[in-house]
């Protein structure tokens, strides 16, 4: 990789704001548009569960919390809205394809999904009822950002596609030479989309303009993470970068030294730590401004799930069927649920909750 990674195709990138979500909502996968997993949420320091929700089959997909109301698909092909207090359902919607990774993102009433069969839902919030639809080519397993009237969501026909809020009407479509997996990272009028096919891109939101090209070198699957004026991501080339908006520069790699496997959550950036899950079955938590390694949490499967940082802890799942809350200083084990299924999903995070699904199809909800 070399020293100077964009390939200026335009203006030069607009720089990136730390978000910190709200503690009332989770609105979106990754709780903002920065996707950086940091929320401000009031969460009680012992944990017990407060119910559990049967969607039928597996849920891959990470919910969203609005108004009190969870949103959530599963691979029977629906969309669920449940009560957060009670568990209780609100009502269902039928997408007909199952929903895999997809997660929910919520905005003005209105909830947005992609199903595997490749079309993109808008769907009322408080009915249920269908919005609009649009079909893609082929699966969506990005998850959809709402920002400036449009719906930003990847198909794995390798289009990044930005549609009406609200007709669901094609604004415009940017071509990659691999699937779009990772879910839109947004800041200052701008997207940044980490491919598969191994490139970061800058596109202009209000016309779909490529900006900037950085060669990652390396097949990504994860989200990129915003914060700052640097995006953090892992790779399946076993490493995790920071790369610096403003100068197109590798600001540090990081591998583990000895365990080379995928990096497929997608990471948590605090002031001082990034955090991330990896299929090496290990939590990394590293500096935020060295890459240097901080502390280690090894479960007992690999670690897709996303971390969420909420205080002075980390929340994450791990296909060995865990809910972890780790200490964000040290990662030392604080408490530990056993799902029975594994945990590929991120939690969602709100005042006074912390919800995910599992791959035998039930949602927890912890208080």
């Amino acid at each position: 990789m070399s020293a100077t990674l964009w390939t200026v195709l335009g203006v030069a990138s607009a720089l990136g704001q730390t978000i910190t979500t709200g503690g009332s909502d989770w609105p979106q996968f990754r709780g903002n548009a920065n996707l950086n997993g940091v929320t401000t949420a009031t969460i009680p320091d012992q944990l017990s569960l407060a119910w559990t929700y049967d969607a039928g089959e597996s849920i891959d997909s990470s919910a969203s919390i609005v108004g009190g109301t969870v949103y959530v698909g599963s691979q029977m092909g629906e969309l669920h809205a449940v009560n957060l207090v009670t568990g209780e359902l609100r009502w269902k919607y039928n997408t007909v394809e199952p929903i895999g990774e997809s997660s929910p993102a919520v905005h003005d009433g209105v909830v947005f999904v992609g199903d595997l069969g490749g079309t993109v839902h808008a769907v009322d919030a408080r009915t249920g009822d269908r919005r609009w639809t649009f079909a893609t080519e082929s699966e969506v397993k990005s998850s959809p950002v709402v920002v400036d009237g449009k719906v930003l969501v990847g198909s794995y026909d390798t289009f990044l596609y930005a549609l009406d809020e609200q007709t669901g009407e094609l604004a415009w479509k940017v071509g990659t030479d691999g699937y779009v997996h990772g879910t839109a990272a947004v800041s200052e009028g701008v997207t940044y989309v980490a491919g598969c096919d191994g490139f970061l891109r800058t596109i202009r939101i209000s016309d779909g303009e490529v900006l900037n090209i950085l060669d990652a070198g390396a097949y990504t699957g994860a989200s990129a993470t915003l914060v700052g004026e640097r995006m953090y991501f892992g790779t399946f080339d076993n490493e995790v970068l920071a790369i610096d908006l403003e100068t197109g520069s590798l600001a540090w790699r990081y591998e583990h030294p000895t365990r080379r496997f995928p990096f497929y959550s997608s990471a948590a950036v605090t002031d001082d730590l990034v955090v991330i899950g990896g299929r090496d079955k290990m939590v990394h938590a590293l500096d935020r401004d060295t890459g240097e390694n901080v502390w280690i949490f090894t479960a007992r499967a690999r670690v897709d799930s996303s971390p969420v940082v909420s205080g002075k802890r980390v929340y994450v799942g791990s296909h060995d069927g865990r809910l972890y809350v780790l200490d964000l200083a040290s990662g030392e084990k604080l408490w530990e649920f056993e799902a029975g299924s594994p945990l590929s999903a991120s939690p969602a995070i709100v005042d006074g909750y912390v919800v995910i699904g599992s791959q035998d199809g039930l949602l927890f909800a912890f208080h």
